[in-house]
């Protein structure tokens, strides 16, 4: 079972084998997407370095595992991120024997950046155990659907609050939401071209020897604390059960969002997103 490691935006699997330390969302060099509007901010990748090692010193894991987005620009690769994501790696591979990445968004290009020994692995994600880990922006592979949990990046998520002074707040947000794998298979299944008739589930074993067994899905709130999000208990004017949320899983019928439940880093239960709509 994957264990948040409050108060960080963190997570650990462990099993015999091996201690994977998951995050998700570095946006390494988001700075220079604020100096276009005329907004100074000195590089924060310190901090974050100083964050996930003592994340690393504290549990010994075997491997740490990117959840995507790495750098914040999309396609190309700024001048900062020339420099913060080289020496970023770098520290850290002299912490910890393995280092993945699984590819996101905003990660084009991005393999000219890491040093020798890094792992990029494709944006459908893979699996560790039983849980299944990939960014948000695309579909994953039909494959992680064998394990019991998923757990995906991408969305930033956060809850906004609005005190008896009128004042908003937001904070960062661990998302565990329902999710019907029968119905999640269906849609994968089709969307990579293959039959499926009126038994998924039976489609499903006669191409992967296994039932789909995906009931519950995290979405990872950003390692990096210093991006916004958009709240997803804000009130919004269209119309549609996904209105809040972005990526294929979330706007499928197979992920209940407005039932899930959020978490503030520390582990408090805040109540589900349809609950916190109150709030805004």
């Amino acid at each position: 079972m994957i264990t948040p490691l409050p108060p960080y935006p963190a997570a650990l699997l462990k099993s015999r084998e091996m201690r994977l330390l998951a995050v998700a969302d570095l946006h390494l060099g988001w700075e220079m997407s604020l100096s276009g509007e005329g907004i100074h901010v000195p590089s924060q990748t310190s901090k974050l370095l100083k964050k996930l090692v003592d994340l690393i010193s504290e549990y010994d894991p075997t491997e740490v595992l990117v959840l995507g987005d790495v750098k914040h620009t999309v396609a190309t690769a700024e001048k900062m991120e020339w420099h913060d994501v080289p020496d970023f790696f770098n520290a850290l591979k002299n912490r910890v024997p393995r280092i993945s990445i699984i590819r996101g968004n905003h990660d084009g290009n991005l393999e000219p950046l890491l040093p020798e020994g890094i792992t990029v692995l494709p944006a459908t994600g893979t699996a560790f155990d039983d849980v299944g880990f990939f960014h948000g922006h695309q579909w994953p592979s039909p494959d992680l659907l064998k394990c019991k949990t998923l757990v995906m990046g991408h969305v930033h998520p956060v809850v906004g609050f609005r005190d008896p002074a009128g004042f908003r707040v937001t904070r960062q947000v661990w998302v565990r939401a329902r999710c019907d794998g029968s119905r999640l298979s269906r849609v994968l299944l089709q969307k990579h071209g293959l039959k499926v008739g009126a038994d998924v589930d039976q489609a499903f074993n006669e191409l992967y020897a296994t039932k789909p067994r995906a009931s519950q899905l995290f979405i990872m709130p950003s390692f990096n604390d210093f991006l916004g999000g958009r709240p997803l208990n804000e009130r919004r004017p269209s119309k549609g059960k996904a209105e809040m949320v972005t990526g294929p899983v979330l706007r499928s019928d197979a992920v209940d969002m407005r039932a899930a439940d959020a978490y503030l880093l520390d582990g408090t239960l805040l109540g589900s997103i349809e609950q916190l709509r109150a709030l805004t």
